[in-house]
């Protein structure tokens, strides 16, 4: 059974960088569109992977062999963000995961009572900003599962994401990460054997996932951004007066490559050059006797709930 684990379409909202934030979109695939050609690439199952968003569901949820998902953009311990694709939620699930991801430490503990499959995608990425050391030990502790393919991201990127689940024991995933329709289900993850969504995520829990698909490079990049550029000068036409600047589209993608490829040989170097750390929930904690309500926005602990470095001194 393969499915293509991140996959976004129209939902997805708008693109992040200042600026275009205000016209263009992250995606203009559209969801059934976005269907057809999974099934028609062999994948037996179909999700999407919206950022914070499950509205392609709309479309969607007539089909049998749909599952509900999403990416979501989680504040760390540290400050920092990052990406988080949640597997087969339902729509409760996304109502609280939307409450606590700003929060990794109360979202992971949802994620874990609820025994939602989850995973960190496009590890190396500096899609979402700087990135801290703890953040992988963070990751090493709580989550499930990392992007170990993706096919966004270039071959040295995704070849150091997979040697950092193997070594941390994680579960591997792939996904296309596809925001143009030409990209969709080239990279996926399968589990043989598998016959529902249900033995799928039990496949992969018990380690008998397989990664396929393409990497990412900078033609492939700049071809989606060229097509993302030709989908919002039909959606919004006034944009045309501005479309002399399309030719700049290269260079923009050119520096976006090298900016990457930069962030996941800094953060490859580094992790190979540390050890794998343990981080635990009352390491981020306030001192009991400093407790305030904004500390504990889904109610204060009991004391007796209190991790072993909380509370007065003797």
């Amino acid at each position: 059974m393969r499915c293509d684990l991140h996959v976004h379409s129209f939902a997805s909202g708008m693109c992040s960088t200042p600026g275009l934030n205000l016209i263009c979109r992250e995606s203009y695939n559209d969801a059934t569109e976005v269907y057809k050609r999974l099934k028609k690439l062999g994948m037996a199952i179909v999700t999407m992977t919206d950022h914070d968003s499950i509205d392609a569901a709309e479309v969607l949820r007539k089909y049998p062999d749909f599952f509900l998902s999403e990416e979501v953009t989680v504040r760390m311990p540290t400050g920092t963000e990052v990406h988080v694709g949640v597997y087969d939620i339902r729509e409760r699930d996304h109502v609280e995961i939307q409450r606590r991801r700003n929060d990794f430490i109360s979202l992971v503990m949802y994620l874990t009572e609820r025994k939602l499959f989850f995973s960190v995608n496009h590890v190396f990425s500096g899609l979402t900003g700087r990135r801290d050391q703890r953040d992988f030990d963070w990751f090493a502790s709580y989550v499930p599962a990392l992007e170990a393919r993706n096919g966004q991201m270039c071959q040295a990127a995704n070849t150091g994401a997979a040697e950092l689940a193997a070594r941390f024991g994680k579960v591997a995933i792939a996904g296309s990460d596809s925001h143009a329709i030409a990209g969709v289900g080239l990279t996926h993850t399968e589990v043989p054997g598998a016959r529902t969504v249900d033995e799928f995520f039990a496949g992969l829990t018990q380690g008998r996932g397989r990664i396929h698909g393409m990497h990412g490079g900078y033609a492939k990049l700049t071809a989606d951004v060229f097509s993302i550029v030709n989908s919002l000068l039909h959606d919004k036409p006034w944009t045309l007066a501005i479309s002399p600047l399309a030719v700049l589209v290269p260079l923009f993608t050119a520096g976006h490559w090298l900016n990457e490829i930069r962030f996941g040989r800094k953060w490859s170097a580094i992790l190979e050059s540390s050890e794998k750390r343990t981080q635990h929930l009352w390491d981020v904690a306030p001192r009991a006797d400093d407790l305030i309500p904004e500390h504990f926005p889904f109610g204060l602990p009991l004391p007796s709930s209190l991790g072993p470095s909380l509370g007065t001194s003797a």
